[in-house]
């Protein structure tokens, strides 16, 4: 999978540096995947959630963090929509941001 805006995760964990390493591991295992729908992604992470309009929520550090990714799976790329802590996530609708 192509992922679109690493550049978020970047400046994400320059901030947060405890979780670098965990956003690096995620970055590499999709970008090395071809997913072709949201059960394979949920084959590959269990405690990812599915939601609405190709979104994917995964768990990061430990579920120290959210990642909300739009997946198009037909071009085979995530576009990162946001990246933030469990208090960040609970202000956003995972469905349409």
């Amino acid at each position: 999978m192509r992922i679109i805006a690493k550049k978020i995760l970047r400046e994400f964990w320059t901030v947060h540096e405890d979780c670098e390493q965990a956003l690096l591991e995620w970055f590499h295992q999709v970008s090395k995947a071809t997913y072709e729908s949201p059960i394979q992604v949920k084959q590959a992470f269990p405690s990812a959630s599915i939601l609405n309009n190709n979104r994917i929520v995964f768990n990061i550090k430990g579920n120290s963090y959210r990642l909300i990714v739009r997946a198009n799976y037909d071009y085979q790329m995530l576009w990162v929509r946001f990246i933030g802590t469990h208090a960040e996530y609970d202000k956003v609708d995972a469905n349409i941001i």
